[in-house]
């Protein structure tokens, strides 16, 4: 298991929360997915043979929100 933090812009309230945690967890591999909307973090718990972390960026990105 892979674990990242991500620095994630643009997150304000909890529909936010709740679309990045529905399409992250949605990916094939990801185990588990944190988002701290007071830090900007996006915490994910991923196996690397299932799932990238490019693959994770861009599904936050398309929710239209800035991965740093």
């Amino acid at each position: 298991m892979e674990n990242a933090v991500l620095q994630v812009k643009g997150m304000s309230c909890n529909h936010c929360v709740k679309a990045i945690q529905s399409s992250v967890g949605a990916l094939q591999g990801v185990n588990k997915v944190n988002v701290s909307l007071q830090e900007g973090q996006v915490e994910v718990e991923y196996s690397s043979d299932k799932a990238s972390l490019q693959k994770i960026k861009e599904t936050i990105d398309e929710q239209g929100y800035d991965v740093e």
